[in-house]
This record gives structure tokens, sequence and C-alpha cells, in this order.
């Protein structure tokens, strides 16, 4: 399986499907249930091990849960690496490198950080220089990766918040995104112009407002994500299932 071949599911006619997973066990199941390619929650894979989300897990330990799902899958992997872990970019270009020999084929890489449990936005200038050096260093090594750019407009509420993201959208693509990924983002008209506008594939979480494939799919958007919702709802349920039986 090709990283062409994962670039091609988002210019599809019809939007694909990434299943968020924590463990080897959740990725087997994505590929029992007919995914195509799955997608690594660092916010379940974090509470997983007792963390916050937010960075506060090390790359090491995240690296390994990355390597044991893909080992246990031959599905794509697509990796959610925060903010890269580091501001350092030859550190970060190591990092990369070790994810893309353990075989995942994509990143999500976010130009939000948390601080204090609040979600702030970076200036746009950082990720564009991640992108950059990160595509450049790849290259150099005659490997790639599909770098979906995580654009946290609508998660941190800035003003003028369409007009912030397609000005991301296109500085993320003038350094080499292959995708940007917008969560939060619902309006039909917002979606339309991002689409437009930016000229990459669009990924978007699944909302209240945006839960039906037929809308998502007449709407243009080329990915669609759940994030850490199903690690959630498992939560939900071992805890209720205790409650239970605790009696």
């Amino acid at each position: 399986m090709s990283l062409e071949s994962f670039k091609e599911l988002h210019h599809q006619k019809y939007p694909f499907i990434i299943a968020n997973v924590w463990d080897a066990i959740s990725a087997k199941a994505a590929e029992e249930a007919g995914f195509l390619a799955i997608g690594t929650s660092s916010h379940a894979i974090a509470n997983m091990l007792g963390y916050e989300d937010g960075q506060n897990i090390s790359f090491d330990e995240m690296l390994y849960l990355i390597e044991r799902i893909t080992k246990s899958t031959s599905l794509f992997v697509s990796a959610d690496i925060e903010s890269g872990f580091t501001e350092d970019l030859q550190i970060l270009n190591n990092y990369i490198e070790k994810l893309v020999d353990v075989g995942v084929v994509g990143i999500n890489l976010e130009d939000g950080n948390t601080d204090e449990e609040k979600r702030k936005l970076s200036g746009d200038g950082i990720l564009e220089k991640k992108i950059k050096c990160i595509k450049a260093y790849v290259k150099s090594k005659n490997k790639d990766i599909f770098i979906n750019a995580r654009i946290d407009t609508y998660t941190t509420k800035v003003n003028d918040v369409l007009d912030q993201t397609i000005k991301r959208g296109k500085v993320y693509k003038e350094a080499g995104a292959d995708g940007i990924f917008v969560p939060l983002i619902e309006e039909k008209s917002d979606i339309e112009k991002v689409i437009n506008e930016v000229g990459l594939p669009l990924n978007i979480f699944i909302t209240p407002k945006l839960s039906s494939y037929k809308t998502i799919n007449e709407l243009g958007i080329h990915r669609i994500s759940s994030g850490n919702k199903v690690h959630h709802k498992v939560t939900e349920y071992t805890t209720d299932f205790f409650k239970v039986v605790s009696y």
C-alpha cells in the first residue's frame, strides 16, 4: 500500500472515513469493520496512558503505541502528533523519520497548542516552517509523508475565523501541506469557501450538525474523522459496566 494510494483516497468523488484508534485491538477492529485507513488519536492514547491531552505524553511513548498499531494492521496509518512535541526543527525531522520508518504514511500537525488546559492558536509562521522543513528533509532521504495541516481557528474561536482559516490554509499549502484539517467548522458556506479558496483536501470532525454522510458528501468534504469520540464512548461503557459488576 503506497503513499500515492493514500493520497488518492483524498481525491475521490466521495469522502473517505478515517477510523480513529488508540491501540492494536482498536486498529484490528477498524480493519475488520472495513475501513481503508486509520488515524491514531493522540487524545485517546494520552488518556489511555494516564495523561491529559495536550502533549503531556512524551514522543517516545506515543511512538511506541503508533508502532504497535502499524504492526497490527495492513491499513494505512496516519499519526496525530499534535504540534510535533518539539519546536526544534532538527528534532522534529528525526521524529518524522522514525514515524515513516515504522510504517506511518501521514501525520496530523497542528497550529494550536494546549497551555494550562486551554488551547491557544500559534502564529501561522510556526507551522509553515515545520511543514517546509519536514518536506525538505524527507525528500532528502528519498521518503515522503502526507501532512494534514490542522488549523485550530474554530477550536480557539478567533476573530474573523473564516478569513483566518483561509489565510492559514493557503500558507500551509504553499509550504507543502497535502491536506488541511479544520476541527469544528460546520457552516455550509464556510466549508465551501475554504475548499474552493484553499484548494486542498479538507478533513472535518464529525459533529452533531455534520453527522450525515450524505450531507458531508454533498458539501464536497474529502475526509472525515472522529478524534477521541469512540474511545470516550468505550470509556463510558467500561465505567458503566464496572458500576454494575461492583454491586
